[in-house]
């Protein structure tokens, strides 16, 4: 079995969407304007998978969120006032209602931007929940479906497409970010790619072919990388500047082939103009959330990301054999390597057991020219390297440290370990050349005859013909089964009736912490101005906010808040246990021209 052998027998169920030819009859265009059969069950296929693998998520989406009550409340929160803002108040985009007096303040994270829309269905705090949780498995469908569209236009049959969608959107490694929504939400990548790729007419499998050009999936393509940049620059900025590599390498190819051709080869004019118009848009979505974030830097110095980050989070070589707790095959088996880790949420990278046995044997037989089978080798040892991060040769220069001190932008890049986006899809789009190639097998497709012509009924090539279906389940249902997930899915707690009675702009006590982020989305029913929040930095104001309120109420206290403007405090006793406030409701407030009130196990202090 070789690539080429695959190549020579071409057949209906392995041919790829660029394979298929087009049709002279009115009814062959009417075909390619309705959706193919094929990308229907994809998708419903992907979305169905996505609520199993999941699960529980779509139990209860009003009442819990999947991880824990850190960053999901912040991203819940960050959906909600895109949508809210952009219909509202739309001037007012970056100077959300947290961490009041500062500006810019919706850029003191990745934004999740480019899920605006969503965030414009219903409103107040259950609506933030559940829109949350929906997202939460919609984007898992995405990185499926997106995965499955870019193996099947390089050059995988359905079965090949199949494992390398589910390789990837459920990789275990993925499982340690249940609260990152704006990690796990890497659909975009995978999607803009295939449809860049088949607007351009290339595959792996294929090479480039210009009769397959396609200038409006081109376009599409580029649309939809710059919506994933609105996701968040920690993994669209690779994105960018892979884009913004293979444009350098393409065009460098395109000269070289004209140069030793002494001819111009066919491009065209429409699939030029796709490109610089994509490309354009591309370019000016990423200046400018490139600019608001150089803003935020600018008003808050303390915001910038030292290398010192980035050496803290760099995983050792056994991260990526590592699988995170909420793996369920992986998980408890894996302990005690997590154990060696300094912090396992970012360095348990296990991609997968079986797409790396399967990645392995497709170097060796694949649908792929060996060629192009060797470059996504490279581009898998290439990823991993830099995903070690400073570990990598004891500092990572040359390697990731290099990207952070001459790339601009990379430096705010942490993670190292987030690479594996990258080293995931790679992985998959080689196992889903071997199990295309294991597909295309001489034995399941040469007619089943005897050698006088007639039909023979038993014959071993029958018996492939029947078994091979049952073999290809194989892959398919390991990959599944190690993306199965024992995530955590707490009761997120609901907004006290104190916190709509109480006059904005409000501090929210016990104020610090990860409780903050649980305030800020209660914010979402009617979105008032607060105090509170937390971010990779603390800007100045907020740090003198918590040293002065300490000992709220007091004449202090109070006479600041008072200028700066804050109108009411809400505290909340049963959460002060263990902080500053811890009893404050038997703390008096006579004399500070002040009032309070309990109102259902809150307290409201008018200022």
């Amino acid at each position: 079995m070789n690539a080429r052998s695959a190549d020579a027998r071409p057949t209906t169920e392995s041919a790829s969407p660029e394979q298929t030819p087009a049709g002279a009859s009115p009814s062959g265009r009417d075909r390619r304007r309705r959706p193919r059969p094929e990308w229907v069950i994809a998708a419903l296929a992907s979305l169905l998978l996505a609520v199993v693998l999941t699960w529980p998520t779509m139990r209860h989406p009003a009442t819990t969120i999947p991880g824990d009550l850190g960053d999901p409340t912040l991203q819940a929160w960050q959906v909600a006032w895109a949508g809210h803002a952009l219909l509202n108040e739309p001037l007012n985009l970056w100077h959300s209602n947290t961490f009041y007096p500062e500006r810019y303040t919706y850029a003191y994270s990745d934004t999740l931007l480019g899920y605006a829309p969503i965030g414009m269905l219903g409103s107040g705090f259950e609506a933030a929940v559940v829109r949350y949780n929906v997202l939460y498995v919609l984007l898992h469908a995405l990185a499926c479906f997106g995965a499955y569209a870019l193996a099947r236009q390089l050059g995988a049959n359905r079965w090949g497409g199949a494992v390398a969608g589910v390789a990837w959107a459920f990789a275990p490694w993925r499982l340690a970010h249940s609260g990152h929504l704006n990690i796990l939400s890497s659909g975009g990548i995978a999607l803009a790619l295939a449809m860049l790729a088949r607007g351009h007419g290339w595959s792996l499998r294929h090479g480039y072919r210009p009769e397959r050009r396609r200038p409006g999936w081109a376009l599409a393509g580029w649309l939809v990388a710059a919506w994933q940049v609105t996701l968040g620059f920690g993994i669209g900025l690779p994105l960018v500047y892979f884009l913004l590599a293979a444009v350098l390498v393409a065009a460098g190819g395109y000269g070289w082939s004209w140069w030793r051709r002494r001819e111009r080869p066919p491009f065209g004019r429409r699939l030029l103009l796709a490109d610089l118009a994509g490309g354009a848009v591309f370019g000016t979505v990423t200046l400018l959330l490139g600019l608001v974030f150089l803003r935020v830097v600018d008003l808050n110095p303390q915001a910038q990301r030292t290398l010192d980050w980035t050496k803290m989070f760099s995983p050792p070589l056994m991260g990526f054999l590592t699988a995170p707790a909420d793996s369920w095959m992986w998980g408890e088996r894996h302990a005690a390597a997590r154990e060696q880790l300094s912090w396992p949420p970012e360095m348990a990278l296990l991609p997968g057991m079986t797409v790396l046995g399967l990645a392995a044997a497709g170097l060796i037989v694949s649908a792929y020219p060996l060629r192009r089978r060797i470059a996504l080798g490279l581009g898998v040892l290439g990823t991993v390297l830099l995903g070690l991060g400073a570990t990598l040769g004891g500092d990572g220069d040359p390697g990731y440290l290099t990207l952070s001190t001459h790339l601009p932008g990379w430096d705010a890049l942490r993670t190292p370990g987030r690479m594996m986006h990258w080293t995931s899809l790679l992985l998959a789009l080689l196992a889903a050349g071997l199990v295309t190639a294991l597909a295309e097998s001489p034995g399941r497709h040469a007619p089943s005859t005897a050698p006088d012509g007639s039909p023979e009924r038993h014959t071993p090539r029958r018996a492939t013909r029947i078994l091979m279906p049952l073999l290809l389940l194989v892959p398919l249902g390991l990959v599944t089964a190690e993306g199965v997930n024992t995530t955590p899915h707490p009761t997120v707690p609901t907004p006290p009736a104190a916190m709509r009675a109480a006059p904005e702009p409000m501090l929210v006590l016990p104020a610090g912490g990860v409780g903050d982020l649980t305030y800020m989305l209660w914010t979402t029913d009617g979105f008032p101005r607060v105090t509170n929040g937390l971010a990779g930095f603390e800007p100045v104001s907020q740090a003198q906010t918590k040293a002065a309120i300490a000992s709220f109420p007091d004449p202090g206290s109070v006479a600041y808040l008072r200028g700066i403007g804050v109108r009411s405090v809400v505290a909340v006793p049963s959460r002060a246990a263990g902080t500053p406030w811890e009893g404050i409701e038997t703390r008096p407030v006579d004399g500070l021209g002040i009032t309070r009130e309990e109102l259902d196990g809150a307290l409201v202090y008018r200022l």
